[in-house]
């Protein structure tokens, strides 16, 4: 048994579809038919927030789901299609009160302009609570839907990717502060609505972008809504630590999680971040069930429907609540600040992760009961920092 903890860790869940085992959506509570409405998506937040969830993330690509991560395939069994992660998340924002929303979006294929906006607009739809989630792409199926550049080579280092992908957080976070907190006047009787000088070019010159600026979209509630990004290894740790403010990682046991922890903290003092928040989220793919036996009976089950053991790049936990629990709190003690647990199937892992996880979690004093901060950042402990461009004014 863990020696348990009073230090406070954070909470995430990551929806995708039916569930993250892609035999989810055969479950006999699973709802195969509502995955493209806006009802399912927003009861699964609101149960999530119910319970005390820091966040949620959305999952999106812009290929669909494939059993070969690189390259599409022509199975029939499972879950393909998808609605556009932003747009749930927007949906959904005027339903809730709390509980953060971060979508994904692939950075590869989008431009950075439309994302600040669009991220801006949900941090004011949510009053507060939107966050991104950027994402790479490699896949030459998802490049053959653009047609504007060619894909790497197989034989191409990811470093250009990622580069890419850190000048992209940094166009959108100029563009969040192009706009200053006071630059709506909204004076009628002198008829200004905006002071001009208040908005700003950011004029960014760089490899893979050319962007002048401003935003028209005023700056968000929280400033600077998070950025996320999901890691595997050194370069993408590298844009964790010089970008984001929250990075996924998947370690498989705790001494991987202490490992990957130093050197995220290592990446993030040599790009000079020493002294921010960055936190280490580790993700986990469960299986919740009463016994253990049960968890893994359910998992052998949905293995056989699929035609294969189903592997992630995430560690999969079967077992009960109170292990999952007990184990948290144990990787906890290595740095990492929080979890982002993939319910295997949905609603069942989802609930086995609000109705039962969590009020253990509580019990041991890991979680708390209520937070009254009105903001993702303020959740997170993340300062809202001013616009960088105020003090050119």
């Amino acid at each position: 048994m863990t020696n348990r903890t009073a230090e406070r860790l954070h909470l995430a869940v990551a929806l995708d579809g039916a569930g993250w085992h892609p035999a989810a959506w055969r479950e006999p509570d699973a709802r195969p038919a509502s995955l493209l409405t806006a009802g399912y998506w927003a009861h699964l937040v609101t149960e999530a927030e119910r319970a005390g969830i820091d966040f949620v993330t959305f999952e999106d690509g812009l290929s669909l789901q494939s059993a070969d991560r690189h390259a599409p395939d022509r199975r029939t069994d499972q879950v393909r299609g998808r609605l556009d992660a932003v747009l749930v998340a927007a949906r959904v924002a005027p339903l809730t009160s709390r509980i953060g929303l971060i979508p994904t979006v692939i950075v590869t294929h989008t431009e950075p302009f439309h994302i600040s906006k669009a991220i801006a607009t949900l941090d004011w739809v949510s009053e507060g609570r939107a966050g991104v989630r950027v994402r790479v792409s490699a896949r030459p199926d998802e490049y053959a839907h653009f047609g504007r550049r060619e894909p790497p080579a197989a034989q191409e280092p990811v470093t250009g990717r990622f580069e890419e992908a850190a000048d992209y957080v940094e166009v959108v976070r100029r563009l969040w502060d192009s706009w200053e907190d006071d630059a709506e006047i909204r004076d009628v009787a002198t008829g200004r609505f905006v002071d001009r000088n208040r908005l700003h070019y950011i004029d960014f010159e760089g490899r893979w972008f050319s962007v002048r600026g401003p935003s028209i979209t005023p700056r968000p509630p929280q400033g600077q809504p998070p950025v996320a990004a999901l890691a595997h290894a050194t370069v993408p740790y590298q844009l964790v630590a010089s970008s984001a403010d929250i990075g996924f990682v998947t370690p498989h046991d705790a001494g991987q999680a202490s490992a990957i922890v130093s050197e995220i903290r290592s990446l993030q003092a040599a790009a000079g971040r020493a002294g921010q928040t960055v936190h280490v989220f580790g993700d986990l793919l469960v299986y919740l069930d009463d016994t253990a036996r049960d968890a893994a009976t359910r998992k052998a089950r949905l293995d056989a429907l699929a035609g294969s053991e189903f592997s992630s790049d995430a560690w999969s936990f079967s077992g009960t609540p109170d292990q999952l629990a007990d184990l948290m709190l144990a990787w906890h003690s290595t740095g990492l600040t929080g979890f982002r647990l993939r319910p295997a199937t949905i609603p069942h892992d989802l609930l086995q992760i609000t109705g039962q996880l969590v009020p253990q979690l509580r019990r041991w004093r890991a979680f708390p009961e209520n937070d009254e901060s009105a903001t993702l950042r303020g959740l997170l402990g993340l300062t809202r920092p001013a616009s960088r461009y105020a003090s050119v004014r």
